[in-house]
């Protein structure tokens, strides 16, 4: 229904560029009419309109002109006063609908991503076994580079998040290393995460030191890094090092085995960051709106959308809107 919608929301748009002034002014009515009809209809025009705003604003920032957008903007929402063939228009809407795409595979496969030694799609699972013997799981959209010498063994953990069980060699240490930090280890397995400004450490068996970027630019001998042993996690930043936790590690273990988000008073904000890494699309949500929200529920990241239903379910106050495949809406219900 969704996609009949976006449908006949384009050929409105192509109807409303006529260049007769009489087909121009019933085109005005007939679509008034049409977003008057549904609240569907009139959420996919203003979806319509924000999409090709975006574009030709992003055309822009990267040394686009954003005139001939919004004049043709202007041509199809309501004044007419500016003719543009219909033509334009619908090679305006077309392009519109290619780069949302095109933009969500760029925001989720940037160059970083795409150059890796390994990676993994979006939804994706895969395990490797390296030349030491070391196992890696990488998760959703995640992607590691190699760094392997005679003198040591490194992953640079370029996005995502991965599954590590460390293969012993008492001659070359074994490295992790991201933008906010490493960690270093010789026999043991953890779980490394890249989040929004920080590097998540969860360690499952035994210990590893931890040290900041800063720390790594500049170190010293007498402060190899912090501890961190098993049943604990650490977030790391690139000048300090978080707190450490009390976590359950068998819950991890289960669940990177069955795939799923265990959320024991999680945020929905990092919830929802974490089913859209898992999800071939974007979820839209204003985090300030969502914040104090706490999600308790044990999430399938093989199936998404079933995942939204399940929030839905836990929390009454949520509402869940799917635009298409590719852009789903999280936000509060309104009040009755």
């Amino acid at each position: 229904m969704t996609d009949d919608i976006a449908r006949q929301a384009v050929q409105w748009i192509v109807q409303l560029s006529a260049d007769d002034d009489g087909e121009r002014a019933e085109a005005v009515a007939g679509f008034d009419a049409w977003k008057a009809a549904d609240p569907r209809h009139a959420e996919m025009a203003a979806r319509m309109q924000r999409i090709i705003h975006q574009t030709q604003t992003l055309r822009g920032e990267q040394g686009g002109g954003v005139g001939p957008a919004h004049a043709a903007l202007s041509a199809a929402q309501a004044s007419g006063r500016q003719r543009r063939p219909k033509r334009a228009i619908a090679a305006l809407a077309l392009a519109a609908a290619l780069a949302v795409p095109c933009w969500l595979a760029l925001q989720s496969y940037p160059p970083g991503y795409l150059m890796a030694d390994l990676r993994t799609g979006t939804g994706e699972w895969h395990t490797t076994t390296l030349p030491d013997g070391t196992r890696i799981t990488l998760g959703s959209a995640s992607a590691v580079n190699l760094r392997f010498d005679t003198q040591r063994r490194a992953l640079e953990l370029v996005q995502g998040e991965m599954l590590v069980d460390v293969s012993h060699d008492a001659n070359r240490p074994f490295l992790v290393e991201t933008d906010e930090g490493s960690v270093r280890a010789l026999g043991t397995r953890f779980v490394v995460r890249n989040e929004r400004s920080a590097t998540t450490l969860s360690m499952l068996e035994s210990r590893t030191l931890v040290r900041t970027a800063a720390q790594r630019a500049h170190p010293d001998p007498s402060q190899p890094g912090v501890a961190v042993g098993a049943g604990q996690r650490v977030r790391i930043y690139p000048n300090a090092l978080g707190q450490l936790e009390s976590i359950d590690g068998r819950s991890i273990e289960d669940a990177w085995r069955f795939h799923q988000l265990v959320a024991q008073g999680r945020l929905l904000p990092e919830v929802l960051d974490e089913l859209g890494r898992h999800r071939k699309g974007r979820i839209q949500f204003n985090r300030a709106e969502l914040q104090d929200i706490k999600v308790y529920a044990v999430l399938p990241l093989d199936d998404t959308d079933r995942a939204l239903q399940l929030l839905v379910d836990s929390l009454p106050a949520l509402r869940v809107r799917k635009f298409s495949r590719y852009l789903v809406m999280v936000d509060a219900a309104e009040e009755k």
